[in-house]
């Protein structure tokens, strides 16, 4: 307060000659209320400029502006289909206000790098047949592993089968021999009914099965009802058509190879265990095939539907058994967290939960779910949804495959959007950034956790210093933030409005839009691809007091972020994320 002090010893400095040389009142009473109106600038300046670089105060703060509005967003289009000025009015408007729930799945695609910014109308049509491929391609390929992961199972098994008849023989002195001289094997009953005990990975009961529910239901309907959405019930004469469609006439499907090898060994005295061989051999080739087409692959150049050919050597999914093993774990995985899936997207799509339980089994089927009998219909249906889409995205990008955590990315996608394909594909952009949080080595995660750090550290050494004493400086105790993207800290709407404008940020570097001076005019803080980073950070900035003041430990630090699940204020969060990217961008990226 020194300052208004000094201004009122000027004033009456000023008024007290003035006041005796035309003592007049209401002279020093127009210039005592002038004087002080000045004091007051005065001190706003003072106050202002010594807060200047730290997060702005609460009155400062601007209000979350509307959202996009559905008539907003159709304004946006030229008569061709694009986006007016290059997307910056979409962006600027997603960044400072969000989406509104009703198009937000017309608007995703265009943040996730599904569509470009710049495309129109007419290239948005031939990217979406060009993605439909190849998500069938996908999923005709993950079919394909299953039929061979389950053809091998049978084989171990078979075998384990057949040696056990053969010791319990020999117990009893007894060689059971067939009419050619060799040893009997045992029936296909017997064999199935020494797996019902056993633990067997996979998800695929048996070949029957994968083909008549997974081609038939969701593959052969799709191709010919492009119309239907996926996993809606399809025509009895769909359930007829011959899984050979699906590979255009290249290969033959697994179950009319199985069954035309047994026929041929009814008659060459081939027994079951070899005609098994020549299955997995005839499915591996299958495979082999399916790697020379023009199966999608991800591509750190940002494309979704990048062809091997296109690809270098280094970049090729290693094609060896330990692949496939690797494929039957991760379907193993993925059914385990569907069934484990929560159902907190159905307030905000009531309409998808709204499902019978004959269908929701239906779909169950179709995928080979298993240990779903005590989920609701909604949640049934909801996991048969996870589980092709999450296989798919699995082939699509091999080094990362899937690890727990990614259907919690997932899951809100499908809420907002109802078609499959789509979703495959939003979700794959999704992933371009997020893959780096489930590489094995954590090398992504390393650098995350050490970015917020640094944050802390520019920001507020103080707090800084003190995670130091309680040896936290690696900010460990965001780990769970940064992994699944405040899934759990934040409400399921809340979640949706930072993704998208999350999204936002990343959709403006890739188009270039903050390279020109006119964009980063028009877009306020600069974007980056960093910005849930700069979330995480200012969260726990608001927790400053209470962490210097309180704890000793990290584990209690730890607790207090596992605590904030609901009680953050979404739109304060990313306004001082924003004022950190503004004020420590230069320095930190």
């Amino acid at each position: 307060m020194w300052a208004w002090g000094l201004v009122e010893r000027a004033a009456a400095g000023l008024l007290g000659p003035l006041g005796g040389a035309h003592g007049g009142g209401r002279w020093n009473t127009a210039v005592a209320v002038g004087v002080t109106a000045a004091a007051g600038l005065v001190l706003v300046v003072i106050v202002v400029s010594s807060r200047r670089g730290g997060l702005k105060s609460p009155w400062w703060r601007r209000r979350r502006k509307a959202a996009l509005k559905p008539h907003e967003w159709v304004s946006l289009f030229t008569p061709e289909g694009k986006l007016k000025d290059g997307g910056v009015k979409l962006l600027k408007k997603v960044r400072s206000g969000g989406i509104e729930p009703s198009i937000r799945a017309q608007v995703w695609p265009f943040l996730l790098g599904v569509y470009s910014l710049g495309s129109s109308e007419s290239e948005r049509d031939a990217v979406k047949a060009q993605n439909r491929k190849g998500y069938l391609l996908l999923r005709n390929h993950c079919l394909r592993k299953s039929v061979y992961i389950n053809e091998e199972n049978k084989q171990s098994n078979e075998a384990a089968g057949a040696k056990h008849v053969e010791c319990v023989s020999s117990e009893k002195g007894e060689d059971t021999v067939n009419p050619a001289g060799s040893e009997e094997v045992p029936d296909k009953s017997s064999v199935e009914e020494h797996l019902v005990g056993d633990d067997t990975v996979g998800p695929v009961v048996s070949e029957e099965v994968a083909e008549k529910y997974f081609v038939e239901d969701h593959l052969v309907s799709e191709e010919e009802n492009p119309s239907a959405n996926p996993g809606e019930e399809v025509q009895d004469d769909t359930s007829k058509t011959s899984p050979e469609k699906l590979t255009d006439g290249n290969h033959s499907s697994s179950s009319s190879s199985s069954s035309s090898s047994e026929e041929e060994s009814e008659s060459s005295g081939l027994t079951h265990v070899e005609t098994s061989h020549m299955v997995v051999a005839s499915v591996q080739q299958s495979l082999t095939e399916d790697e020379q087409e023009s199966i999608p692959r991800y591509s750190n150049t940002g494309g979704n539907m990048e062809n091997d050919s296109e690809l270098s050597k280094a970049a090729r999914p290693v094609k060896s058994v330990r692949t496939i093993e690797d494929f039957e774990t991760w379907q193993r995985i993925i059914r385990l967290d569907a069934v484990r899936a929560n159902d907190e997207w159905v307030s905000y799509s009531p309409s998808q939960a709204v499902v019978s339980r004959e269908k929701a089994i239906e779909s169950a089927k179709a995928v080979c779910l298993k240990d779903y009998e005590h989920l609701e219909p909604h949640r049934i249906r909801h996991a048969a949804r996870l589980i092709p889409i999450l296989e798919a995205y699995a082939i699509y990008d091999p080094e990362i495959g899937y690890c727990q955590g990614m259907s919690d990315l997932l899951a809100p996608l499908l809420a907002v959007l109802e078609d499959d394909i789509e979703a495959f594909w939003c979700f794959a952009g999704f992933m371009r950034k997020a893959r780096h949080n489930f590489r094995l080595d954590e090398v992504g995660i390393r650098r995350q956790l050490n970015m917020v750090a640094r944050i802390i550290k520019y920001k507020d050494f103080h707090l800084y210093r003190h995670l130091e004493m309680l040896q936290a400086e690696d900010c460990f105790f965001v780990y769970r933030m940064v992994v699944v993207m405040f899934r759990r800290e934040l409400t399921f709407e809340q979640t949706l409005c930072l993704w998208e404008v999350m999204w936002a940020d990343q959709a403006a570097n890739r188009a270039g839009i903050a390279k020109s001076s006119l964009g980063k005019l028009r877009l306020g803080a600069p974007p980056t691809d960093d910005l849930l980073l700069y979330a995480i950070a200012a969260s726990v900035l608001q927790k400053r007091k209470l962490i210097i003041e309180s704890y000793s430990s990290m584990d209690e630090i730890i607790r207090e972020c596992n605590s904030m699940a609901g009680q953050l204020d979404i739109w304060k969060l990313l306004d001082d994320a924003h004022d950190l990217v503004t004020t420590l961008h230069g320095r930190i990226e």
